[in-house]
Protein backbone atom coordinates (compact mmCIF):
# COMPACT_ATOMS: atom_id res chain seq x y z
CA UNK A 1 0.00 0.00 0.00
CA UNK A 2 2.40 2.82 0.77
CA UNK A 3 3.67 2.60 -3.22
CA UNK A 4 0.01 3.14 -4.02
CA UNK A 5 0.17 5.67 -1.56
CA UNK A 6 2.75 7.73 -3.22
CA UNK A 7 1.17 7.19 -6.54
CA UNK A 8 -2.32 8.56 -5.62
CA UNK A 9 -0.56 11.33 -3.62
CA UNK A 10 1.42 11.84 -6.99
CA UNK A 11 -1.38 11.78 -9.02
CA UNK A 12 -3.34 14.20 -7.12
CA UNK A 13 -0.58 16.25 -7.00
CA UNK A 14 -0.41 16.33 -10.78
CA UNK A 15 -4.54 17.08 -11.16
CA UNK A 16 -3.76 20.65 -9.09
CA UNK A 17 -0.88 21.31 -11.06
CA UNK A 18 -2.69 21.07 -14.01
CA UNK A 19 -5.90 22.65 -13.30
CA UNK A 20 -3.99 25.85 -11.57
CA UNK A 21 -1.78 25.95 -14.71
CA UNK A 22 -4.26 25.00 -17.34
CA UNK A 23 -6.59 27.70 -15.92
CA UNK A 24 -3.96 30.17 -16.36
CA UNK A 25 -2.86 30.41 -13.14
CA UNK A 26 -6.18 32.34 -11.93
CA UNK A 27 -7.59 30.78 -8.59
CA UNK A 28 -5.17 28.91 -5.97
CA UNK A 29 -8.46 26.78 -5.33
CA UNK A 30 -7.37 24.82 -8.02
CA UNK A 31 -4.70 23.32 -6.25
CA UNK A 32 -6.17 22.00 -3.91
CA UNK A 33 -5.70 17.92 -4.72
CA UNK A 34 -1.98 18.97 -4.79
CA UNK A 35 -3.02 20.24 -1.21
CA UNK A 36 -4.00 16.60 -0.60
CA UNK A 37 -1.80 14.72 -2.88
CA UNK A 38 1.48 16.07 -1.09
CA UNK A 39 0.74 14.59 2.15
CA UNK A 40 -0.32 11.62 0.99
CA UNK A 41 2.54 11.15 -0.65
CA UNK A 42 4.82 12.38 2.07
CA UNK A 43 2.37 9.87 4.71
CA UNK A 44 3.42 6.84 1.65
CA UNK A 45 6.93 7.60 2.09
CA UNK A 46 6.52 7.11 5.83
CA UNK A 47 4.52 4.33 5.02
CA UNK A 48 8.11 2.55 3.42
CA UNK A 49 9.23 2.51 7.01
CA UNK A 50 7.90 -0.75 8.59
CA UNK A 51 7.46 1.14 12.42
CA UNK A 52 5.63 4.47 10.88
CA UNK A 53 3.08 1.96 7.92
CA UNK A 54 0.15 1.30 10.45
CA UNK A 55 0.43 5.74 11.56
CA UNK A 56 0.99 6.71 7.75
CA UNK A 57 -1.21 4.62 6.22
CA UNK A 58 -3.97 5.45 8.70
CA UNK A 59 -3.37 9.13 8.09
CA UNK A 60 -3.24 8.71 4.68
CA UNK A 61 -6.41 7.06 4.77
CA UNK A 62 -7.88 10.24 6.89
CA UNK A 63 -6.28 12.80 4.04
CA UNK A 64 -8.50 10.83 1.51
CA UNK A 65 -11.62 10.93 3.62
CA UNK A 66 -11.17 14.39 3.98
CA UNK A 67 -10.58 14.91 0.29
CA UNK A 68 -13.66 12.67 -0.41
CA UNK A 69 -15.68 14.91 2.30
CA UNK A 70 -15.00 18.00 0.33
CA UNK A 71 -15.18 16.81 -3.22
CA UNK A 72 -18.07 15.08 -3.34
CA UNK A 73 -20.27 17.28 -4.24
CA UNK A 74 -18.29 17.68 -7.59
CA UNK A 75 -19.87 14.07 -8.45
CA UNK A 76 -23.66 15.12 -7.96
CA UNK A 77 -22.52 18.42 -9.76
CA UNK A 78 -21.24 16.12 -12.22
CA UNK A 79 -23.83 14.38 -12.70
CA UNK A 80 -26.22 17.34 -13.35
CA UNK A 81 -23.77 18.27 -15.83
CA UNK A 82 -24.02 14.81 -17.76
CA UNK A 83 -27.81 15.08 -17.59
CA UNK A 84 -27.65 18.96 -19.53
CA UNK A 85 -28.05 21.25 -16.59
CA UNK A 86 -25.82 24.66 -17.00
CA UNK A 87 -23.31 24.50 -14.38
CA UNK A 88 -20.78 27.63 -12.86
CA UNK A 89 -17.18 26.48 -13.98
CA UNK A 90 -18.05 22.87 -15.39
CA UNK A 91 -14.08 22.47 -15.62
CA UNK A 92 -13.81 22.46 -11.47
CA UNK A 93 -16.84 20.19 -11.42
CA UNK A 94 -14.88 17.62 -13.23
CA UNK A 95 -11.74 18.02 -11.19
CA UNK A 96 -13.92 17.97 -8.17
CA UNK A 97 -15.52 14.68 -9.17
CA UNK A 98 -12.13 13.27 -10.75
CA UNK A 99 -10.69 13.55 -6.94
CA UNK A 100 -13.58 12.31 -5.37
CA UNK A 101 -13.40 9.19 -7.31
CA UNK A 102 -9.78 8.99 -6.79
CA UNK A 103 -10.01 9.56 -3.05
CA UNK A 104 -13.39 6.95 -3.09
CA UNK A 105 -11.54 4.18 -4.23
CA UNK A 106 -8.29 4.59 -2.09
CA UNK A 107 -10.01 4.87 0.47
CA UNK A 108 -11.80 1.54 -0.44
CA UNK A 109 -8.35 0.25 -0.95
CA UNK A 110 -7.16 1.25 2.27
CA UNK A 111 -10.20 -0.56 4.36
CA UNK A 112 -9.88 -3.66 2.60
CA UNK A 113 -6.01 -3.57 3.64
CA UNK A 114 -6.88 -3.10 7.32
CA UNK A 115 -9.23 -5.56 7.00
CA UNK A 116 -6.62 -8.06 5.50
CA UNK A 117 -3.91 -7.21 8.09
CA UNK A 118 -6.31 -7.27 11.12
CA UNK A 119 -7.37 -11.02 9.56
CA UNK A 120 -3.87 -11.83 9.37
CA UNK A 121 -2.77 -10.91 12.63
CA UNK A 122 -5.71 -12.58 14.36
CA UNK A 123 -4.85 -15.81 12.32
CA UNK A 124 -1.46 -15.90 12.97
Amino acid sequence: MPLITIGVGVLLTLIGLGGYFLSGMSSWTALIPAFLGIPMALLGVLARQEAMLKHAMHGAAAVALLGFLGTVMGVVKFVRLIAGAEIARPEAVKVQALVALICAVFLVLCVNSFIQTRRARTAG
